[in-house]
């Protein structure tokens, strides 16, 4: 867990405009621009926010692992205080959820396994390249956590997706191969593929509260 300054959290909070982005950002990931469209905030404002946000530690940015020159706002989900203060907006409707990655070998695995121990909605999971097997240290971190892979072996998009599915990307790769118009929710996770098995936990735990909060908002939809 992360050393939290609460009384910067809290002030950063106090803030009507700064409370809308934070709650924007409950369910997904966003760009600059996305959050923009979303809170009706105009740049230069937006901008300030996002500033006094990031120095509270309330959210963080990415640059996209797909094309470094875009980059996500995300939220601290490992701050405690900001974990408390979002405020998820409906999810979005559908008849199953699936998680892609580009390999469906870790993060799209992890994803999937956690939502389906909430048992509240269908769930599978599929890459948009998928790898020849899901990584060992993937099935061992789910292992260590009392959860095996829905499937077997990874699967294509191309087999898995159907019309009324609720999409989650859970890397950059995938969201922006699919497309916004494809792609329901964003989650930009790092690839713990070529790392250690510390790499993977961090996925893992990256991966925990989002879920959590989609399940949350399935639940109350």
């Amino acid at each position: 867990m992360v050393e939290v300054n609460r009384a910067a959290v809290h002030a950063a909070l106090s803030e009507p405009h700064r409370l809308a982005i934070v709650d924007a950002l409950a369910l997904e990931d966003l760009s600059p621009s996305e959050l923009g469209e979303r809170t009706g905030q105009p740049s230069n404002l937006l901008a300030h926010h996002l500033g006094v946000l990031a120095s509270a530690d309330v959210l963080r940015r990415r640059r996209s692992d797909a094309d470094g020159r875009r980059s996500y706002l995300t939220l601290a989900w490992d701050n405690p205080v900001v974990a408390a203060t979002a405020l998820a907006g409906p999810a979005p409707e559908g008849r199953r959820v699936v998680f892609v990655c580009s390999a469906n070998s870790a993060r799209s695995q992890f994803a999937a396994s956690l939502m389906a121990r909430h048992e509240i909605a269908h769930v599978a999971s599929a890459g948009t390249s998928p790898a020849a097997e899901i990584h060992p240290l993937a099935i061992a971190e789910l292992a260590s956590h009392g959860l095996a892979p829905l499937s077997p072996t990874p699967t294509s998009t191309g087999e898995v997706l159907r019309p009324q599915d609720i999409v989650v990307a859970v890397c950059d790769n995938a969201f922006e191969c699919l497309g916004r118009d494809r792609v329901d929710l964003h989650w930009s996770i790092p690839d713990p593929a070529t790392g250690t098995a510390a790499e993977f936990r961090n996925a893992f735990d990256d991966l925990t509260p989002r879920v959590g909060r989609l399940a949350e908002a399935l639940t109350h939809g």
